[in-house]
């Protein structure tokens, strides 16, 4: 079985990606319109437990069709990722299937001026290969007439809408082993991320061994010196980005984390909500129900004069790279550890208008969207890659720094210039592989070609 549990030696490399010039009507193109990754020729993959091998399943991977009006774009997507889901260490809680979805998003969101509508336990956001996320909650709470958890079907149940809903379950504390190495997971057979969709094994502190043995993939992989990549939408129409951003909400300060305004409260029993009002009482904080298993553990906190925390919906009004004058953003949230930090993404509450935003079929006239060939939207930052391990006898991995937007052409060729070994890095993926077992020991190169050039990396294959 092969493992990529090993050191990264050596190198970095960078593949610098320009801005070719657009027409008119391009360059006014809305970010929600030109954001999805399409595809219609990828089908996907999975991991069965115990086999290192990827088993084809046939569903094409990311988005199939982006279609758009004045009001709204429309997003035909299967729900499946790029990159090979599972295995799950815990489970598994079910197999992957077509969503055949259709997501309608308003180009134009508005900020809701009246009581703010809570996420709820199912999709708050599509990302932009096309798979749903969730909110916090993996649909227990706890019922404190029985003093029990429950699920949507009474005590025991397994889905959204169980128990007095006054302490609800948090999904990425207690489901951890549910997870793949992407951190997502189907339920009932619809893959979904409750945080942000990068690998476990990329974190600074790994808490899950499940990568151990399989890729390190993900949507995308974090970079601290960047600003964080536009990764999708919220239900309200709003911008999803990664962990980092600009210091400053006008765009200066330099880059920084994205921090969350909440914190685990100072209690040792579960009385009353982090407003202080009393509810149903839930099981005291224990080894078995640690502070941070239920939602209601959390309270808001303000930061006066600290710029990089987030408001209570987990999110801010700053510039981006996609919005220069500067637009309402959420941001997947981690810790100083990179691991995933409540409420992830959004929430606990929408910061614009929330409508349900998965449709039957388009019920307008539209234009279709048609992805520009040869344009990686990266806007000009250059994307890195590490090349491991190096030397090496077994594999090369190749993994990608930020979100692949374009699929990438890996050829391995030797001292004469001849191509031994190929893969594509599909758009949505961060990591390939090259099997070099076979092949002699000696001086390679590894070569990444996109649609705006290539760069190459010298590796040694040692016998």
């Amino acid at each position: 079985m092969r493992s990529t549990n090993v050191q990264r030696m050596s190198g970095r490399i960078a593949l610098a990606t320009c801005i070719a010039s657009t027409s008119l009507a391009q360059a006014q193109t809305a970010p929600a319109i030109t954001a999805w990754l399409q595809n219609t020729t990828v089908t996907g993959s999975y991991y069965m437990s115990g086999n290192s091998m990827a088993v084809p399943n046939g569903i094409l991977v990311n988005c199939q069709l982006v279609e758009y009006s004045n009001d709204y774009v429309y997003v035909h997507a299967s729900g499946v990722p790029a990159y090979p889901t599972g295995p799950y260490l815990i489970g598994p809680p079910g197999t992957v299937q077509d969503q055949n979805a259709i997501f309608k998003i308003p180009l134009n969101p508005e900020q809701n001026t009246g009581t703010a509508a809570p996420t709820l336990p199912e999709y708050c956001g599509i990302l932009i290969n096309g798979v749903g996320l969730w909110d916090f909650r993996d649909g227990f709470s706890w019922n404190s007439t029985t003093q029990t958890l429950d699920g949507p079907q009474g005590p025991g149940g397994g889905g959204p809408g169980g128990g007095t809903s006054d302490w609800n379950r948090d999904a990425v504390l207690v489901e951890k082993g549910n997870f793949d190495c992407s951190k997502a997971h189907p339920g009932n057979g619809n893959y979904h991320y409750h945080q942000n969709p990068t690998a476990f094994k990329l974190d600074l502190n790994v808490i899950s061994t499940v990568c151990n043995l399989y890729d390190a993939d993900g949507l995308y992989s974090m970079d601290s010196t960047q600003h964080a990549p536009l990764i999708g939408y919220a239900y309200d129409g709003f911008p999803i980005y990664g962990a980092f951003g600009y210091k400053n909400a006008d765009g200066t300060g330099g880059i920084a984390r994205m921090k969350s305004g909440y914190q685990l409260r100072d209690i040792t029993t579960r009385t009353t909500s982090p407003m202080g009002a009393s509810v149903g009482i839930g099981p005291d904080v224990s080894t078995m129900y640690p502070l941070g298993y239920f939602r209601e553990d959390y309270e808001f906190i303000t930061h006066p004069g600290q710029v990089d925390y987030l408001d209570e919906h987990n999110g801010r009004f700053a510039i981006t790279p996609e919005y220069p004058t500067g637009n309402y953003c959420y941001y997947a949230t981690v810790d100083a550890n990179w691991n995933s930090a409540y409420p992830y993404a959004i929430g606990p509450t929408f910061y614009g208008v929330f409508a349900d935003r998965k449709v039957p079929a388009v019920d307008e006239a539209t234009t279709v969207y048609a992805a520009p060939v040869g344009i990686a939207e990266t806007n000009g930052v250059v994307m890195h890659a590490t090349v491991f391990p190096n030397p090496t006898n077994e594999f090369i991995a190749i993994q990608v720094t930020g979100l692949n937007k374009e699929n990438l052409a890996i050829d391995l060729t030797d001292a004469t210039g001849r191509v031994v070994k190929s893969t594509t890095l599909t758009k949505g993926m961060t990591i390939a592989y090259l099997d070099v077992q076979t092949l002699y020991a000696g001086n390679y190169f590894v070569k990444i070609s996109g649609a705006n050039g290539s760069t190459s990396e010298r590796v040694i294959i040692a016998r």
